[in-house]
């Protein structure tokens, strides 16, 4: 009884869990689009300053970091938002062109941890009424008693044992 009471909080546990996906990845989603917007104008401003004086953006970079200790610091940190930019709007790309079962299946795109802690903390979990919402809360329900069942049988296994050679003698 007590293991049915002990698997069926874990199921209910899991499908309450899972069931907040959905929302979090859109939340998510939304966030992601703002930084990739607000880094986009960051390297508009910095291509525009190189193209005033009739640079590319990589010969502005080389003669940036060539301008002194400041100079290749600030060159070094554009590199590295140019990156970033580059990554989070893939990443963009891939969570619009995604449904919500597909961003689950791809939830390695939900990998920027600035963002994801920017999420997190402005997210309000809810009842989810959606469709993908009770999907998703079916399978943290399966999933949360399948694990809470195999934990029980684990730790039951030495037990079974021990009385399946009891019983024998």
């Amino acid at each position: 009884m007590f293991a049915r009471v002990l698997t069926l909080a874990g199921g209910l546990s899991g499908a309450a869990a899972l069931s907040q996906f959905p929302e979090f990845s859109q939340q998510y989603a939304q966030r992601l689009g703002g930084a990739v917007d607000e880094l986009r104008l960051f390297i508009s401003d910095f291509d525009a300053d190189a193209a005033r004086v009739g640079l590319e953006r990589e010969t502005a970079l080389v003669e940036l970091a060539e301008a002194g200790a400041l100079g290749a610091a600030r060159a070094e940190t554009m590199r590295a938002t140019i990156e970033r930019y580059d990554r989070l709007e893939t990443a963009l790309v891939d969570m619009k062109d995604a449904g919500p079962f597909m961003r689950a299946y791809h939830a390695a795109h939900l990998n920027d941890l600035d963002i994801a802690q920017a999420a997190w903390a402005e997210f309000k979990p809810a009842v989810p009424l959606t469709f993908e919402g009770a999907v998703f809360s079916g399978a943290g329900l399966v999933s949360g008693w399948l694990v809470i069942s195999m934990l029980i049988g684990l730790f039951r296994l030495p037990f079974r044992r021990r009385n399946a050679a009891e019983s024998a003698a």
